[in-house]
């Protein structure tokens, strides 16, 4: 048999992926999108197959093949060359000490690059797979790469594999060939002081998880919102900005990281270039998100992980920890899988527990890393510090719900499934939100469950958050209603709002009175934007306000019984006179009354969303223009 070229290899790739329908075609597509997309739109299908064969692409891939294929792969590529090598000889090697110039006419000369097509059978009998189970498991990886589009079937029946491949195994020693994953050595978990763990409390487990990511994801991207964060000029957030971040969230500054990240990457936070740097703050995408049920909310976010080039929270030695940089750890994703495709396989009860991140001793991992090598050779123990990226992701699944009592929950099973189809799992772990309040005669108000966008606007423009949990409480005071005043609101609007908010249909009267007395002294006096002044009608007030001892630093004098003049500016001026306990209302220049609102702030996503019928469209032209 002649030797197969590139050339010939190629065509034989594009006459397999022409006898594939379009959506095959497109499954392909969508399986290979990430390194395909670095790469210029095929127009034909040579231009697919010479794409998938090229040395960038391959060396994605084969990060994301299991043992199995990656055996199949490497024992064919290896086969294919020694049989070329037979066919036309290549050069003799060079002589010890040769230059750096022969030395690499050598490596790239046609014997290391030639390859010929190889029957199955010598491929099953070199890796010692002739009998079942074996050949089976064999066989099955060889069909993977042929769906794959790392392997073809030549006319004969042949295996034909990228030329390329040994120059991207040679370095690795996959060792004998295993047909089944192994599972890690069953542990007894004590996390439930002597409890067996059950299904239901892995469930609960999975919902207090997601429940309180769902909270902690809402209240940091309000903050954003509210106060774009800055990034250094080296790129990352300063350790001040994710500590107020995590402040403002009620979250640890590790998770914090985790969801910044997850946000960007899910398109509902972007960086954009300002006079003074760049700036994080949410997209339009954003407000869009708000509206949805908590379960949608999520399955972006997690979808973002499954794919994440970093581990968030995990900071290499001698490095500063930050957020919203550019990952660069492509083999991420599949170390994410092949933990979870491990910990699938662990029954529940017989997990170990989590060790914690703050522990320089990670050795009760390495029986779970020895099992996970299987599903992804290339990308668990083989990229160091495997020990502790491990830990930082499995912290990372706990954080989001998909990993409890050393096994996954099955929202964790959902994702090793299929990271874009969580609607369904996520709708089962968080119930719809929660459209109307409990209003208690002790000024509180009781949310049972995560409150729906406009009730929470509501509440947080007239209360404050007093608790988290499966139930929101926020509490009434005669600041959070001035707060609310503030912003446009009258009694009767704030009483007409949260009346129809309420699930009794009707307020305390404790609440009514705060509400009227409040707004009856609210706007009593006038803070002018004259650098500035302060009227109000009652005269008595007014020289309260002059000799008031907390107002000094205003500077505050007199120009007329119910006018005073301050020295400081509006804004600084009704903030001392709110601290000193008064209730002032900011005035325009024509004796408006001026709404005080809080500031918002959005951008646009870097790039509008992928039609997810492109890559359909893509596969009926280039099999339209091959036929």
């Amino acid at each position: 048999m002649t030797n197969l070229g590139t050339v010939e290899g190629l065509d034989t790739l594009t006459r397999s992926l022409a006898r594939r329908t379009p959506e095959q075609l497109a499954v392909l597509l969508t399986r290979h999108g990430e390194p395909l997309a670095r790469r210029p739109a095929p127009t034909q299908l040579r231009e697919l197959a010479g794409a998938l064969w090229s040395y960038e692409v391959l060396h994605q891939l084969v990060i994301h093949l299991d043992h199995p294929r990656l055996q199949v792969l490497a024992t064919t590529a290896r086969l294919s060359q020694e049989r070329a090598a037979r066919a036309a000889p290549g050069p003799a090697a060079p002589a010890p000490g040769a230059d750096y110039q022969s030395l690499m006419a050598h490596r790239l000369s046609f014997a290391h690059l030639a390859s010929e097509p190889v029957p199955p059978e010598e491929v099953y009998a070199a890796l010692g797979a002739t009998a079942a189970p074996a050949r089976t498991a064999a066989e099955s990886a060889l069909h993977a790469l042929y769906d794959d589009g790392l392997a073809a079937r030549a006319e004969d029946g042949a295996i034909v594999v990228p030329p390329r491949t040994p120059q991207l195994l040679a370095a690795h020693d996959l060792g004998p060939f295993v047909a089944h994953a192994p599972r890690p050595a069953p542990q007894t978990a004590p996390a439930l002081a002597g409890r067996t763990p059950t299904d239901a409390s892995l469930l609960d487990e999975a919902r207090t998880a997601t429940t309180a990511l769902a909270a902690t994801l809402e209240r940091l991207l309000a903050s954003l919102a509210a106060q774009p964060a800055a990034l250094r000029k080296s790129g990352g957030l300063t350790i001040r900005e994710i500590k107020r971040l995590a402040k403002a969230a009620g979250a640890t500054e590790p998770l914090t990281r985790l969801l910044l990240d997850l946000a960007l990457a899910a398109d509902l936070i972007a960086l954009t270039r300002t006079p003074s740097g760049i700036t994080a703050l949410p997209t339009g995408a954003y407000d869009d998100w708000l509206t949805r049920p908590p379960g949608e909310r999520l399955a972006p976010v997690l979808a973002a992980w499954s794919a994440l080039w970093d581990v968030p929270t995990h900071t290499p030695f001698g490095q500063t920890p930050t957020a919203l940089v550019r990952g660069h750890d492509r083999h991420a994703p599949a170390l994410r899988h092949a933990l979870l495709a491990t910990l699938a396989t662990v029954p529940l009860g017989a997990g170990a527990p989590l060790p914690p991140l703050t522990s320089p001793d990670h050795k009760p991992l390495a029986d779970l890393l020895a099992a996970a090598d299987w599903h992804r050779p290339l990308a668990v123990t083989a990229q160091p510090p495997a020990e502790e990226r491990a830990a930082h992701t499995l912290h990372e699944a706990a954080w989001l719900g998909l990993l409890a009592h050393g096994t996954l929950t099955p929202l964790g099973r959902a994702l090793l499934a299929d990271p874009h189809d969580l609607d369904a799992p996520l709708r089962d772990l968080l119930p719809p939100l929660v459209e109307q309040a409990h209003f208690q005669a002790d000024l509180t108000a009781v949310v049972p469950g995560r409150p729906a966008a406009a009730l929470d606007a509501l509440l947080a423009a007239t209360a404050d958050r007093e608790s988290e949990g499966h139930a929101v409480t926020w509490r009434f005071t005669p600041a959070s209603v001035r707060r609310a005043l503030d912003t446009g609101h009258s009694a009767d609007t704030l009483l007409d709002g949260l009346t129809a908010a309420s699930a009794t249909g009707g307020l305390p009267q404790p609440l009514d009175y705060l509400i009227r007395d409040t707004a009856r002294s609210h706007g009593r006096m006038r803070v002018l934007p004259a650098a500035c002044c302060i009227r109000s009608d009652d005269e008595t007030l007014v020289q309260e306000l002059a000799a008031h001892h907390a107002l000094r630093t205003l500077g505050l004098r007199a120009v007329a019984p119910t006018v005073l003049v301050s020295g400081r500016p509006p804004a600084a001026t009704l903030e001392a006179l709110r601290a000193a306990g008064y209730a002032p209302a900011l005035e325009s220049d024509t004796g408006a009354t001026t709404v005080e609102r809080p500031p918002t702030h959005r951008t646009k996503a870097p790039v509008p969303a992928r039609d997810p019928g492109a890559r359909l469209a893509l596969a009926q032209r280039l099999l339209e223009r091959t036929g």
